[in-house]
């Protein structure tokens, strides 16, 4: 796999998680919105 700069926008991160809760998406765009929420960036900073 290769190493991509590129993340997912706070919007369309939402949507791909929308996405992933209903059960009436297919097989593809679920796979297409997991994709997506894994290029999302995290914004939990907690500190050790």
């Amino acid at each position: 796999m290769a190493n991509s700069k590129k993340t997912t926008s706070a919007k369309a991160a939402k949507a791909a998680s929308k996405v992933l809760n209903d059960g009436r998406t297919g097989k593809d765009s679920k796979t297409a919105a997991g994709s997506a929420l894994s290029q999302k960036v995290s914004s939990n900073k907690k500190s050790k």
